[in-house]
């Protein structure tokens, strides 16, 4: 009977488990839904945003005025320095989403040590910056709370610290790396190089100015700066709800894997409780049956 006790409790557990993880795939699926509705609004300013500083650099390049002359598209082909910026979630139980991100990052990490290039390393996510204290790695900036809850203005401070370092030339590049939000079933690792700004990659586009927009010359480019701030900072945030919506499909997805799996368990654990209850009932009943043969 002990045997059939155990099997119950185990039976009992695995319920309550599954209870619990079905309720965390549908709040996650409620999170999920408002956050995706906050990325497609955020995608379209980005989107806008990026045209624009696309337009201004064509047009300034038209002026005469080469935009590759601007710390913020001036790209060095021998990096001495490099900032790396990551996003993980606070929490876990949301599959392979923080452990895919942090092996992307370790192998841009990789390749660059290997070309004798200094990393500097920021995290945005508890998950990931405890990975990388456990593994006594430093890091130059960590932020927790702000994956989990994406905010424009914390977004902005923290990445304009880093962006004021390379625009004094204490780095030559700063990517970012985030595991980004595809549909409900399905995330993408994306590695973005934030600075400097691909002027090759504007000029391969056909930019096509939509608007009356007129560029003066400007000796110290205060207009564009400006611009490619907002737009760093905006990219920034947007990062931040793309890899929020991402964790959410994830957990969601995890969720409802860890739910199947708790009902495949207690089927299987419900066939052994029976086949062991049988087989105490019948053990028994031959107990029973042999005394009374013995007292004939």
């Amino acid at each position: 009977m002990a045997n059939l006790k155990d099997i119950q409790r185990k039976i009992k557990s695995v319920k309550n488990t599954q209870k619990t993880t079905r309720a965390m795939k549908l709040v996650s699926s409620a999170k999920l839904k408002r956050t995706e509705e906050l990325a497609k609004r955020s995608r379209v300013y980005a989107s806008k945003l990026t045209e624009m500083i696309d337009e201004i650099a064509l047009k300034i390049q038209n002026l005469g005025s080469d935009a590759s002359d601007n710390v913020y598209f001036r790209d060095n082909p021998n990096p001495k320095k490099v900032d790396i910026i990551f996003i993980t979630a606070d929490k876990g139980l949301c599959g392979g989403f923080n452990s895919q991100t942090l092996k992307r990052v370790n192998q841009v990490m990789n390749e660059f040590k290997a070309d004798d290039i200094k990393i500097r390393l920021s995290g945005v996510g508890k998950k990931g910056i405890e990975y990388y204290r456990f593994n006594n790695i430093d890091m130059m900036r960590e932020v927790i709370g702000l994956s989990s809850s994406p905010d424009y203005q914390r977004a902005a401070e923290f990445i304009s610290e880093i962006v004021d370092e390379y625009a004094n030339g204490e780095t030559d590049r700063i990517i970012l790396v985030h595991n980004g939000y595809v549909n409900m079933i399905s995330q993408e690792i994306r590695e973005d190089q934030i600075l400097p700004i691909d002027i090759n990659k504007v000029g391969d586009t056909e930019v096509e100015s939509k608007s009356e927009l007129e560029i003066e010359p400007d000796d110290d480019n205060t207009l564009l700066v400006a611009l490619i701030k907002r737009y760093i900072e905006y990219s920034m945030y947007y990062a931040l709800i793309d890899s929020l919506a991402a964790e959410h499909a994830a957990r969601m997805q995890a969720m409802d894997a860890a739910t199947t799996n708790a009902k495949e368990m207690v089927k299987t654990l419900s066939i052994k409780y029976n086949k062991a209850r049988q087989e105490a009932i019948t053990t028994e009943l031959i107990e029973i049956i042999s005394g009374m043969e013995s007292m004939k």
